[in-house]
């Protein structure tokens, strides 16, 4: 827990005792729900705070995340890393996008009870929502820690970035080779070349992509192609 108020003072975060109460607050939310849906599996308490927290939130130390005031999760699950970032930085606005219904209103349910507000959810497939008006190149910085081959998350979430906003991937540490395998559907997707950024003490690394250009109108694909035919 430790850890946790320190990356908070780190990040210079207005009233870390508030930020680091309410995040508390949720993980013990999350956890008692978690018997009756599955919204993770890491149960152990530090280790929730290491990996849904802290992990979460290093992503506000890139500059791509400062200059964004829009921001959507695509595949949250139980709300990370969106939920985090929205109680630490109220004044962007988060949109957290996820195909399991369920699950969502489990967020919505626990961001209004430790009273945070610059959250909407929204349910239904990345592919579907990303060719939607309200969505489609609306936000500055997509992020994602959905469990998914950069060649197909490029494809779910590049559509939902502006031109000049930034898409961040969270990636294993030795992911080089998949993000080489990417570079070509990125390209296609209107993204520019990625930056990979190692975080060596939490075995992870934040992938970078600039949005360069609009994404053709072909895509996402329908519902199920990418993952079945990644680009």
């Amino acid at each position: 827990m430790n850890d946790l108020r320190t990356l908070i003072e780190q990040l210079h975060i207005a009233h870390p005792e508030e930020k680091e109460e309410q995040l508390i607050r949720y993980m013990e939310g999350v956890l008692e729900w978690n018997e009756k849906v599955n919204l993770t599996a890491i149960t152990d308490r530090d280790e929730f705070i290491q990996k849904h927290f802290i992990d979460s939130l290093l992503c506000a130390k890139t500059l791509a995340f400062t200059d964004s005031s829009s921001i959507c999760d695509v595949g949250t699950g139980g709300g990370f890393p969106g939920v985090p970032l929205a109680v630490c930085y109220p004044d962007k606005q988060f949109t957290l996008m996820d195909s399991l219904e369920k699950r969502l209103k489990i967020v919505r349910q626990l961001c209004d009870e430790i009273g945070v507000e610059n959250v909407q959810v929204i349910h239904g497939r990345a592919e579907e929502l990303a060719r939607q008006g309200d969505y489609r190149e609306q936000f500055d910085l997509c992020v994602s820690r959905a469990v998914a081959n950069m060649r197909v998350l490029s494809e779910y979430c590049l559509p939902f970035v502006k031109t000049g906003g930034y898409f961040i991937a969270y990636k294993g540490p030795d992911c080089q080779a998949e993000i080489d395998d990417a570079r070509r559907a990125i390209k296609i997707l209107g993204g520019s070349e990625p930056d990979i950024r190692s975080l060596a003490h939490l075995d992870h690394s934040l992938v970078c992509v600039r949005k360069a250009s609009d994404t053709p109108p072909a895509y996402p694909r329908k519902a199920g192609t990418p993952a079945k035919k990644p680009l």
